[in-house]
């Protein structure tokens, strides 16, 4: 019979949330096996995510300064970017982060394997193989994660997702995004501001379908400014790779078909996969529409076994998974019998041009959960001082919506769009989770000239 290597606690994903459980898990005494099928810790966040991906946003909005400069009468001279010698400097930086994440598993006392980990049957309590090794432990956390989806028509595997937008070695001249979604409009957005021709094709009537109207309805009119063509209604049939390297793209728009070539780089940003090719029913894991079921301890259907971040279809973001997974920990292993992530009102930020700030439920939610006539919304626009001196076609928007409920007005939701909303939010999110009211917001002095004091102000 093969060695079975036991531990306390075994984590499958050396991603944000694996790291956050095996780490806290590890402090609090527990002996902790991590599983990592990738050559590097970090996940999708620091290595084809979040981190690399402000970097390039930082880029773009330096590209955005140059063109103000003239406005702040700035006799700037002729200007050049160069995406690959910003690539050397990116992935150097991911790479310091690589070692950081592997000196703190090392100092934690985290045992690692670099390899991918896979649910075996016969066994007393759950098991795992990885490396040719069986592992078995009283808990498995899965942190797996997901990866971008590729759509089934024919051509698609001539495009790229939002992995391969790392690897891009050479500025592409033109480009077609296809997605609606917030990685669509990121990447959509950071090509434009950096100087290539971007065509987004979208399915519907308009992008961020399932953030809050205001939000949505602006980023339509500002993308074009930002150098971003949208299409509405459009459906991809085929890709085809021409004799000089670029693409042409069929699509139906409005039940007609439209042909458009020339493009070097087609990304796909429709949506991500969670990584559930991992032995589940070996373990008695069930799933819910193609995600892992858990409760709201994070608990699957099989004992001892439990999953956060991406896999649970929820709130597919990086503090989440870090937050339910360091809190799974305190539960299972210092005695915090509730301790739980309450995944109502977590803010979010849209890095796009100009950014989103988002916490909390949209109008449509807070109408459906409380009735019409129960929800109040309140909303302003204005122009930040930083455009004072623009041209008046050049001076970008800040709107601001709060979502409230009567009588008392506490507050469901705050939605902003404009210079600065990025920065911003995170305050407010927490006045928001204490349960602030209108009130609370209206009694508390303004900051001036800010666009967080608009908040206030409603």
């Amino acid at each position: 019979m093969a060695t079975v290597n036991q531990f306390d606690l075994l984590v499958l994903g050396g991603g944000s949330g694996g790291l956050g459980a095996s780490r806290r898990a590890a402090r609090l005494g527990q002996k902790v096996a991590l599983f990592e099928g990738s050559p590097r810790l970090g996940g999708t966040c620091v290595n084809v995510g979040c981190v690399p991906k402000k970097v390039m946003y930082n880029a773009a909005r330096h590209a955005e300064f140059i063109h103000e400069h003239k406005a702040y009468c700035f006799s700037a001279g002729e200007t050049s970017f160069d995406w690959t010698a910003l690539k050397i400097k990116r992935d150097a930086y991911i790479k310091r982060l690589n070692g950081i994440y592997e000196k703190n598993v090392t100092n934690d006392k985290v045992t690692s394997v670099m390899a991918e980990a896979k649910f075996v049957a016969g066994h007393s309590q759950p098991t795992v193989e990885a490396g040719g090794q069986l592992y078995s432990a009283p808990h498995i956390i899965i942190a797996t994660g997901g990866r971008p989806s590729v759509p089934n028509v024919p051509g698609a595997e001539h495009g790229i997702t939002s992995d391969g937008f790392f690897e891009i070695e050479k500025q592409p001249k033109k480009v077609a995004v296809v997605g609606a979604g917030y990685i669509a409009v990121e990447l959509a957005g950071i090509f434009g501001a950096l100087g290539s021709a971007v065509d987004l094709f979208i399915r519907k009537e308009k992008v961020l379908r399932v953030f809050d109207n205001v939000l949505s309805e602006t980023l339509m009119t500002e993308l074009p400014r930002g150098g971003v063509t949208v299409h509405p209604h459009s459906a991809l049939q085929s890709v085809t790779k021409d004799a000089d390297g670029t693409l042409t793209i069929k699509r139906t728009s409005d039940g007609k078909e439209v042909t458009g070539s020339g493009y070097d780089c087609l990304l796909w940003a429709i949506g991500r996969d969670p990584n559930v090719e991992i032995g589940l029913d070996h373990a008695g894991v069930e799933m819910q529409r193609g995600f892992i079921k858990v409760d709201e301890f994070q608990n699957t259907s099989a004992k001892g076994v439990y999953a956060i971040g991406d896999v649970c279809g929820k709130a597919l973001l990086t503090p989440v998974a870090i937050a339910a997974g360091r809190r799974l920990a305190h539960r299972l292993f210092d005695n915090q019998p509730d301790s739980k992530l309450d995944y109502s009102n977590i803010a979010t930020v849209i890095f796009t041009h100009p950014p989103i700030g988002t916490v909390g439920m949209t109008e449509d939610e807070a109408i459906k959960e409380y009735g019409a006539d129960k929800i109040k919304a309140y909303q302003s626009r204005s122009v930040n001082i930083y455009h004072a001196v623009k041209e008046p076609e050049d001076k970008v928007p800040t709107l601001v919506k709060m979502i409230t409920l009567l009588p008392t007005e506490k507050v469901l939701g705050l939605h902003i769009i404009g210079d600065g909303a990025d920065e911003m939010v995170q305050g407010f999110a927490v006045a928001i989770k204490m349960g602030a009211t209108r009130k609370d917001f209206n009694d508390t002095v303004a900051i001036h000239p800010t666009g967080s004091e608009e908040v206030v102000l409603l």
